[in-house]
């Protein structure tokens, strides 16, 4: 979220949503000046009542894009279809493969020699849906989930501002499952990998 915000993209008004009221992503946001709320999924029976809850907040302020930013919670079927499209994410691998979490671990388990992460549109498959932008790292002899982790994080907070501005710039058009970029210039750098040429 803070690379995000780094990033200064071409925004109006951003809203930071969080499901906990504990995480230090909202005190960033709020020293930022950044209007924050808490749906704490805790206060609801279940998850469906949750995302009814939470898609009011969302439905208050009519967005444009919805960012996924550390968010660890499972989405309904009926919340990812309401925002189809203007719902993407964030996920700490090459996807389609290592879905789900402990990534980092399954890729060193595997014996993979690259790693990295993927922003694609949010479906109710969960990790899964249409990929916007990768971002590919080596997978060191050395290396543990800390330091591959610490290598894909870095990427992670290149390629989630681009893909958002992207976005925001109006260049993403969904085909099916598939994201096109729509300025030729742009279409060489969907696949983001530092080091790899090394």
């Amino acid at each position: 979220m803070k690379a995000l915000l780094d990033a200064k993209l071409p925004v109006e008004n951003i809203t930071v949503i969080s499901n906990s009221p504990k995480v230090a992503g909202l005190a960033v946001a709020e020293a930022r000046g950044i209007q924050t709320i808490v749906v704490n999924h805790r206060d609801y029976s279940d998850r469906v009542s949750f995302d009814t809850a939470l898609a009011e907040k969302i439905d208050g302020y009519q967005p444009n894009l919805i960012a996924l930013a550390g968010f660890m919670r499972i989405l309904s079927d009926g919340f990812v279809n309401r925002y189809q499209g203007r719902l993407i994410n964030i996920h700490p691998s090459l996807l389609p493969s290592f879905p789900g979490l402990k990534t980092h671990a399954s890729a060193l388990h595997e014996g993979v020699k690259i790693h990295g992460c993927t922003v694609h549109f949010v479906t109710p498959k969960v990790d899964y849906g249409p990929i916007v932008i990768q971002a590919a790292v080596p997978i060191l002899p050395n290396d543990t989930e800390q330091t591959l982790a610490a290598r894909v994080l870095q990427q992670e907070h290149h390629v989630y501002p681009q893909a958002v501005r992207w976005f925001l710039e109006g260049q993403l058009k969904n085909i099916g499952n598939r994201v096109e970029i729509s300025e030729a210039t742009t279409r060489n750098t969907v696949l983001y990998s530092p080091g790899l040429q090394e």
